[in-house]
């Protein structure tokens, strides 16, 4: 385990699993209100594969600093991933497969979107692969929601609020709801800031989805309660198909890795990225390589 910094000096816990002469390496990525630690059984089930496994907790999440829930600048999640990135290339030959779960899928599908710019951001930089487990590419927001988000947006940007979202929705396991209960590194708490960004990211990742050229994975859960299964539905349909591979669980609850089912998913992980063809690692900006 180690601590990095973001480019506003916020610490975020960075915490690795490592094998001998991986094939690659892949970026965990986790999702609103829980922190990376969650994920050590995926993180063993990847080792068992070949891979190198890294993850870190967001900013406002788990171990890392910044107020619960809350980002400084729209872009700041993103920014924050950049810098990770940067911190796990040194020294190895290709970019990461980034694997993000629920808005860490989303975070990861925004960061790849970006490629596709005519002239990416600063934070952008280019990865082999991209896993997406029940991205929150569509938060599925009633209009009482929605009109509230168009009042404190504004208003109150930074406010902490509950995030609505029921523990019991997470997983039909009941181990898996209760320990996620217990865990004092979880928390409920979102601002309007953030909510802005997991809107309007979700929205231009579907837009750009018919233009996508990052090998892809997409796996989410059918019976999703705490984001809407139609953004997947939607993004991969319009993604080209021999770029992006799909599948819904359609009995699954969000977790899909943590559902009773879930070798049904990490199965298909596992074979996907050992057909993966890595790519030779493109230059990276003179600034990173200080």
């Amino acid at each position: 385990m180690q601590a990095l910094y973001t480019h506003d000096e916020i610490p975020l816990h960075l915490r690795e699993w490592a094998v001998r002469d991986p094939r690659g390496q892949v970026l965990l990525v986790h999702g609103l209100g829980e922190h990376v630690g969650r994920y050590a059984a995926t993180a063993a089930r990847l080792n068992e594969a070949g891979w190198d496994v890294a993850g870190y907790d967001q900013r406002g999440h788990g171990a890392s600093g910044g107020p619960r829930g809350a980002i400084a600048q729209p872009h700041s999640l993103l920014d924050d991933l950049g810098v990770v990135i940067d911190a796990l290339r040194r020294g190895r030959q290709h970019p990461p497969v980034l694997l993000g779960h629920s808005l860490g899928g989303l975070i990861a599908a925004r960061f790849v979107a970006e490629g596709l710019a005519e002239s990416p951001a600063a934070w952008w930089r280019p990865v082999d692969a991209l896993v997406l487990s029940s991205p929150a590419l569509d938060p599925g927001m009633n209009m009482v929601q929605r009109a509230l988000l168009a009042l404190l947006g504004p208003l109150a940007p930074h406010l902490a609020l509950g995030n609505g979202l029921k523990p019991a929705w997470i997983s039909r396991d009941a181990a898996v709801v209760r320990a996620y209960v217990d865990d004092p590194l979880v928390h409920d708490r979102v601002t309007p800031l953030l909510v802005r960004f997991i809107v309007d990211a979700g929205a231009l990742v579907r837009a750009r989805a018919p233009r996508w050229n990052v090998p892809t994975l997409l796996l989410w859960a059918g019976a999703d309660r705490c984001v809407a299964p139609a953004g997947s539905a939607a993004f991969a349909a319009a993604a080209p198909r021999g770029v992006v591979a799909h599948t819904c669980y359609p009995q699954m609850a969000h977790e899909i890795f943590n559902e009773p089912e879930r070798e049904l998913p990490l199965t298909e992980l596992t074979r996907w990225l050992a057909a993966l063809p890595l790519r030779r690692a493109t230059a990276m900006p003179a600034e990173t390589l200080e």
